[in-house]
Parts: C-alpha cells; sequence; structure tokens
C-alpha cells in the first residue's frame, strides 16, 4: 500500500501543530551489524514558516497490514532523514525492551 505525500504531510500538520510544505524525498537505508534493518522512503517537510523541517515516513507493522506513520522533528541531533531513522528505530528498541521487563 503506497501511502501520498498528502497523507505524511497530515501526520506532520498534527503532530507538530503547524503547516507543514514537501520540500523533498530522501531513500534510507539503516543496517545494523551487517544487516538491513530498514530501508525506505522519507518524506522531508519544511515545518514552521521554512525555519525547521520534519521527516515523515510510514511502514508496515510486524504481521499486519496496517501502517505506522512516523513523524520526527528536525532538531539536533536530528539532522537528516537518516538521523530520524535511527531515533525511531532506538525509540522502537527501547519501547519493546520495556514492555519485555513489563510482562
Amino acid at each position: 500500500m503506497e501511502v501520498n505525500e498528502s497523507e505524511l504531510r497530515t501526520a506532520v500538520e498534527r503532530n507538530f501543530g503547524c503547516s507543514a510544505k514537501f520540500a523533498r524525498i530522501v531513500r534510507v537505508t539503516e543496517t545494523h551489524q551487517g544487516q538491513t534493518v530498514w530501508d525506505g522512503i522519507v518524506h522531508v517537510f519544511d515545518v514552521g514558516g521554512g525555519q525547521d523541517v520534519a521527516y515523515a515516513w510510514t511502514s508496515p507493522m510486524e504481521g499486519t497490514a496496517i501502517r505506522r506513520f512516523y513523524t520526527v522533528l528536525g532538531k539536533s541531533p536530528i539532522n537528516s532523514a537518516a538521523d530520524a531513522v535511527r531515533a525511531a528505530i532506538a525509540a522502537e528498541s527501547r519501547d519493546k525492551a520495556v514492555k519485555e521487563q513489563l510482562d
């Protein structure tokens, strides 16, 4: 299922409470210990009147057809689409580890 730019723009605007203007698309391939852990397209949006950027993408939730939307604000230390993807992967790993400890 292909997600279009307007769906991602809407997610950015809802999550950050400001208007977003599409700027570009960046392909990101993230590897860990020689294995590809994420490979996809990240949409970059100008937000805050062009003063900041936000990164947005979507991926299927593991084992389902449901898609999860990711939005990351480009504030230090997030300086690129790859940084945004790495931050999202790290956050998911932390969330998963906490959930496993609670179960």
